[in-house]
């Protein structure tokens, strides 16, 4: 929903300033349209209907995983693909992976998004409702900036989204934003109040590794943004959580464990080795036993790993997946 739109559209019908509030209570609230705001008046509801689009965002499709996975295909008012996920997990979470641009301009080779023409950074009612669309059908208490998109390139409209998801269920910290290593988006987070959790896009402890698979280290080399995840750390006390694809052949050997351990101090890095989800890359993913013996050498060295749970890779929505194709 357009919230400044809607505020400006009830100033024009003189109303006072608190239906702006309810009409947003019922919204975070997952109410279905207009028509469910039984505290407003009939009138008033029929006036918003007509001027005040409910979603700014239109669903295209959407595809269910068999592990209860949900993906959203949904489209701007001028057309642009936006993808977002719902995943749900047998302890009762209900997480979110949303977008913050239509594409993305960083090609990361490894990523089905990079391969995408970029279009555009949505802005915060359009992040908001990619959450409000699967709220409306269930509760939610996580969201992960992780899905189209390099959020730190667009952290006005992210962080103006952030605010209003505790009206939803989810609060700041429960809500994790990751980056690809944008160090001016990492620094600008660090300084404000919410208590968001960073997420650092890794993949090659080796700087030459890391440029060839991710081409923003050329930009922003990975001793700089480890410094800027420090400095996040410093100021906010939360461990930055490592996402560290597994590819086979390139970043899965016994020295790359290693040397991956001996650049992040196990105080300020929690690391997650993600099994590669197939995008029609160049590459394939680590099997089940490389995997875990890459975790044995972190735990060895002192740092916490985990595996991740792939969620939804059989509709294309797990990470790294999300290219607004059927």
């Amino acid at each position: 929903m357009d919230l400044a739109l809607l505020q400006s559209t009830l100033a024009e019908l003189g109303q006072p300033d608190f239906r702006a509030r309810q009409v947003w209570e019922w919204t975070a609230r997952g109410a279905p349209g207009y028509a469910a705001m039984t505290n407003l008046p009939a009138a008033l509801r029929g006036e918003l209907a007509e001027r005040v689009p409910f979603s700014s965002l239109a669903l295209e499709r959407e595809a269910r995983a068999s592990d209860g996975t949900v993906k959203a295909l949904l489209r701007t008012h001028d057309g642009r693909p936006v993808e977002a996920v719902l995943m749900r997990y047998r302890d009762g979470r209900r997480s979110l992976c949303l977008s913050s641009q239509s594409g993305c301009p960083l090609t990361c080779t490894f990523c089905a998004t990079g391969a995408m023409r970029f279009a555009r950074n949505l802005t915060a009612g359009e992040i908001l409702d990619q959450a409000l669309h699967f709220r409306r059908g269930e509760g939610v208490d996580h969201v992960v900036f992780m899905g189209m998109g390099e959020p730190m390139m667009n952290l006005d409209h992210v962080l103006e989204a952030c605010r209003r998801l505790p009206d939803l269920g989810v609060t700041h910290r429960r809500t994790a934003i990751s980056t690809v290593g944008w160090i001016p988006g990492i620094d600008r987070l660090a300084a404000q109040d919410m208590p968001i959790r960073l997420a650092l896009s890794l993949h090659a402890a080796d700087e030459a590794l890391r440029s060839q698979i991710m081409p923003v280290n050329d930009r922003y080399p990975l001793a700089d943004v480890l410094a800027a995840c420090e400095r996040h750390y410093a100021a906010k006390h939360r461990q930055v959580f490592v996402e560290y694809v597994m590819l086979a052949g390139v970043n899965d050997r016994y020295e790359q464990a290693v040397q991956l351990a001996q650049a992040l101090d196990p105080r300020v890095y929690k690391v997650n080795l993600i099994p590669y989800n197939p995008t029609g890359s160049a590459y394939d993913g680590s099997s089940r036993e490389a995997i875990a013996a890459f975790q044995a050498v972190l735990e060895e060295h002192g740092l916490r790993a985990t595996v991740r749970l792939t969620r939804g890779r059989d509709i294309d929505a797990a990470c790294g997946q999300l290219a607004a194709k059927a």
